[in-house]
């Protein structure tokens, strides 16, 4: 929790490791895995699992945190990344703390977004994020990042309720086109001229301050909020994974007010101004309700429909060998 400093993080000595593969992701291939998974072989005793249904990088990394595995190597896009997350922290609770309870993460990025592991400062090449990956192993590397929680669940980069949980969803429902920035570039676009759900209005608490109305609300865990192709998308400059969340959120839709946050997002700073945007940088607790039940997504992933969502910081909640 924001205040909280928990010990530093140990020195990354790893013995026993678990490879988490997501073959499905667009980036991996069965020979960039058995490369990544020879390699790790060399040093530690790897256990190799291929995921084939959703929830299973899951299960896969809250077994090996019940077993003490050391690491935990994530080899797929953000959704797989966030299953294995997800299952570190599972038996957590809000205050990891004891780091010797809680393997580390390895990621190696595998798929078309990849943007926790940018924020990590990883390539995107799996060859690459490989030879790093081994380099922080063999060097005893690592770093502590802060998370988000929405709810029960954990994220690493963004979280949203509205009109991008809308755009996840649409998106979702084309599982069988490769994912693209024109698709979530035509996806957003009729979802912003035809929201599924309609557009119900949403209110934003933020401890301590009046509650406020708005239409789409964007947390965010660090900066770049996400990318298009290449271009980083920017919401919350200020915002990292050493500070609290990011807030950004639109009072109203109009297109105007869309196209101009829209324009301001994708510049180099990212400044946004206007009348119609709430924005803080470092919130510690955010809760948005809804009059009816509208799309909640996490790190790119739709999790369902909610009322109420209460969105939390939790400071060094994740131990990253980087």
């Amino acid at each position: 929790m924001p205040g909280v400093v928990p010990p530093p993080s140990p020195t990354l000595r790893v013995v026993r490791a678990v490879l988490v593969v997501n073959p499905q992701a667009t980036a991996t291939t069965p020979g960039g895995r058995d490369v990544l998974a020879h390699a790790l072989a060399s040093d530690v005793k790897l256990d190799v699992v291929e995921t084939d249904y959703r929830g299973h990088a899951m299960a896969v990394a809250r077994a090996a945190a019940r077993d003490e595995v050391d690491l935990v190597v994530a080899h797929g896009g953000d959704g797989t990344i966030n299953e294995v997350v997800n299952g570190l922290l599972a038996d957590s609770g809000e205050r990891p703390g004891n780091y010797t309870t809680v393997p580390m993460l390895g990621v190696v990025p595998g798929g078309s977004a990849n943007v926790f592991a940018r924020a990590l400062g990883l390539p995107c090449d799996p060859v690459e994020a490989t030879h790093q990956l081994l380099n922080a192993i063999e060097e005893r590397r690592s770093r502590t990042v802060g998370l988000g929680r929405a709810g029960e669940r954990w994220f690493t980069f963004n979280a949203g309720m509205g009109w991008d949980a809308d755009v996840v969803a649409g998106v979702e429902k084309r599982r069988g086109k490769q994912t693209s920035p024109s698709l979530y570039m035509r996806t957003a676009l009729a979802c912003y001229l035809r929201p599924p759900n309609g557009r119900p209005e949403l209110t934003v608490e933020v401890e301590g301050e009046e509650p406020v109305p708005v239409r789409t609300a964007f947390i965010s865990n660090t900066d770049p909020w996400s990318y298009l192709g290449n271009r980083p998308v920017h919401l919350n400059t200020g915002c990292s994974f050493d500070t609290g969340l990011g807030l950004f959120a639109l009072r109203g839709m109009a297109l105007p007010t869309v196209l101009r946050h829209l324009r301001q997002a994708l510049r180099t700073r990212g400044k946004h101004r206007g009348k119609q945007l709430l924005r803080d940088d470092d919130v510690a607790v955010v809760a948005v309700t809804a009059q009816e039940p509208v799309n909640l997504q996490v790190d790119g992933d739709l999790v369902g429909q909610r009322t109420r969502v209460e969105f939390r910081s939790v400071a060094r909640a994740l131990t990253v060998a980087a």
